[in-house]
Order: structure tokens, then C-alpha cells, then sequence
């Protein structure tokens, strides 16, 4: 409880700095927008629709482009992390794409797949996939040899050290990964909203942006990051329940 509330009041400060600002010291709502001001463009969007119609679909590019990432990124991760020829001929491609600008893909994939949702999945995916791969490589690789030498003492298979062993080792690995992605997926959704797009909170923020509107520009980014903490502290629940034993510290 008392985490939850040192971290209330550090968002109460930084908005009541941010409200002083915008009102006293800046002042010019083309630069600078008080909290108020954005609270007050956020109603006005979500008394029209729009803001519930951009909210859902930058929810629905999220989620889809999440998941397809979070899938391909457990078995690419698995299989480099568990045979060291697919690691040898795998890695290679990883370092490539982790250093490639996601933005540069942009139009790529919109002249590949269309203007419709599947462009906007395949940017997320991309851009969720590398932090799972990476980590549940990494989780994988960093079990203790000896947990893995007892239970082979037993006749354990492959298999069964995979499972009993191997896996919930690397869980605390993957769930970190899994929140890299759910970041780097609202980054994506940004990225992708900027080619083509006909609703969404990136497109939001871009056409804000184009038009000088300060105030939705904000409740744009404001709306990505709550949904940013939405999919962080879903994943903290879910490390809670399917890896106990890390304790609150992990957290």
C-alpha cells in the first residue's frame, strides 16, 4: 500500500508542476497545455466518439500485434535458446532487426499488406517480438546447472527438464520481456498510425500535431501511456501468479 500511494503522490506533484506552468509561467497554450486544458480537449473528444474510436483501435493494433509478437518471440527465443546451430544461424538476423529503424518498415509493409489493420499488427509485431526472443533466450540459457544436472540425475528427459526445470527458470525472464514489448508495441502503433491511417491515437497525435492543437496532441499521448500501464501492471499480475516465488522485490 504504501508504494501505491508514494507513487500517487508523485503523479499528484507532477501535475500540479505541470498545471502551475501552464498556467503562470509558460502560458501559451501552442507550446505548453495545463492539465486542465488537456482534461477539458479529452472530454470534448469523448463527448463526439472520436476519442473512444482511436482508443479502440490502437487497442485492437496493440493487442493483435502484441500477441502475434509475444508467440513468434517464445518459440524463436526457445529455439535459440535451447540448440546452439539454430543460435548460430538465427542471431545474426536478431542484431540485424534490432538496429533496423521500425519507422523506415513503415511503408513497406503498407505497400506489402494494405492500408487495413493487418500493416498496422505486422509494425507492433516487429516491434514486440525482439525484447521476447532476447529474453527468453536469455532466461533459458541462465538456468542453474545445477537444478539441471539433479534432475537429470533422476532420468529426467529433455523434455521433462524443459518443463520442470527450464521453463519456470526463465519465466521471471520472459514476463520482463513481455513488458519491453507491450512498450515498444504502443511505440509501434504510433509508428504505424502514421502511414495511412484513418483513426487511431497515433494518427490522433500526428494530425494534432499537423493542425497545431496542443491539447490533443496530449490527451493523444496521455491515452498511450495509460494504456502502457494498463498492459504493464496486467503482466506484473500475471508474473504473481504463474511465478510466486519471486517475491515483491521483482516486482
Amino acid at each position: 500500500m504504501g508504494s501505491r500511494r508514494r507513487a500517487l503522490i508523485s503523479v499528484a506533484v507532477v501535475f500540479i508542476g505541470w498545471e502551475i506552468i501552464g498556467r503562470f509561467i509558460v502560458a501559451n497554450p501552442l507550446f505548453f497545455v495545463p492539465v486542465s486544458g488537456i482534461l477539458q480537449a479529452g472530454a470534448r473528444l469523448a463527448s463526439t466518439g472520436e476519442l473512444w474510436q482511436d482508443t479502440y483501435t490502437s487497442v485492437v493494433e496493440a493487442f493483435l500485434g502484441f500477441m502475434v509478437g509475444l508467440a513468434s518471440g517464445l518459440l524463436i527465443g526457445g529455439l535459440i535458446g535451447m540448440s546452439r546451430p539454430a543460435r548460430d544461424y538465427i542471431e545474426p538476423w536478431i542484431s540485424a532487426l534490432y538496429s533496423t529503424p521500425v519507422i523506415a518498415l513503415g511503408p513497406l509493409f503498407v505497400l506489402w499488406f494494405g492500408l487495413g489493420v493487418t500493416s498496422k499488427v505486422a509494425v507492433v509485431a516487429i516491434m514486440a517480438i525482439l525484447p521476447v526472443i532476447i529474453n527468453t533466450e536469455a532466461g533459458l540459457r541462465n538456468t542453474d546447472t545445477n537444478l539441471i544436472e539433479a534432475i537429470g540425475s533422476f532420468g529426467a528427459s529433455r523434455w521433462q527438464i524443459f518443463v520442470k526445470v527450464r521453463l519456470p527458470s526463465s519465466l521471471p525472464f520472459i514476463i520482463a520481456g513481455a513488458r519491453h514489448g507491450v512498450a515498444r508495441s504502443l511505440v509501434g502503433v504510433f509508428v504505424a498510425e502514421l502511414f495511412g491511417a484513418r483513426a487511431g491515437l497515433g494518427y490522433r497525435i500526428f494530425v494534432s500535431a499537423q493542425n497545431f492543437r496542443t491539447a490533443e496532441l496530449f490527451v493523444g499521448v496521455f491515452m498511450l501511456a495509460g494504456l502502457g500501464i494498463l498492459g504493464v501492471a496486467g503482466l506484473k499480475w500475471a508474473e504473481k501468479r504463474l511465478a510466486p516465488w519471486r517475491g515483491e522485490e521483482a516486482m
